[in-house]
């Protein structure tokens, strides 16, 4: 048997809302205005056709949170500036289309949230608008030609 094994490629992620590895500033959080952070990206393939956008927080209690899902943007977008959306909202785990920013309970210490994009081979995935992370992350197997990331961290006291 013969398994062809697609070599995933890695493209540069950044924010102007907040450095990588930092705090994320209480604007963009639920404290805040909850406004969408400012997310641009680099270094992709040239044959890419779409991109994902997936903001999560490993470090909830009840396990990795979702909180943001955008799918099916178009290959010539490599930015969402703040407050802005592209493409395909997904519903995140609380239950909205969109973002949903950082809010973890109080006292849990500081949370790591990772906002991942991909670069994928197709320009669609094949799912509605409301899908979940999940849903987009199964329907982007086999898909990704490059990936990056970034991450802030938030903690509420």
């Amino acid at each position: 048997m013969i398994f062809l094994v697609m070599e995933i490629q890695s493209m540069k992620v950044y924010s102007n809302s907040f450095k990588n590895s930092e705090a994320i500033p209480s604007k963009y959080t639920c404290e805040g205005e909850n406004v969408s952070l400012h997310v641009k990206w680099e270094g992709f393939p040239k044959e890419t056709k779409s991109f994902v956008l997936i903001m999560s927080d490993p470090d909830a209690p009840i396990g990795t949170f979702y909180h943001w899902i955008l799918y099916d943007i178009p290959s010539n977008v490599n930015e969402i500036k703040e407050g802005e959306s592209v493409g395909l909202k997904g519903k995140n785990d609380f239950g909205k289309l969109g973002y949903g920013g950082p809010c973890p309970p109080r006292g849990h210490g500081k949370h790591r949230y990772y906002i991942t994009v991909y670069a994928l081979n197709v320009e669609k995935i094949g799912l509605k608008e409301g899908a979940s992370a999940k849903e987009v992350l199964k329907a982007i197997e086999g898909k990704v030609l490059a990936k990056g990331e970034i991450f802030g961290t938030y903690e509420r006291k």
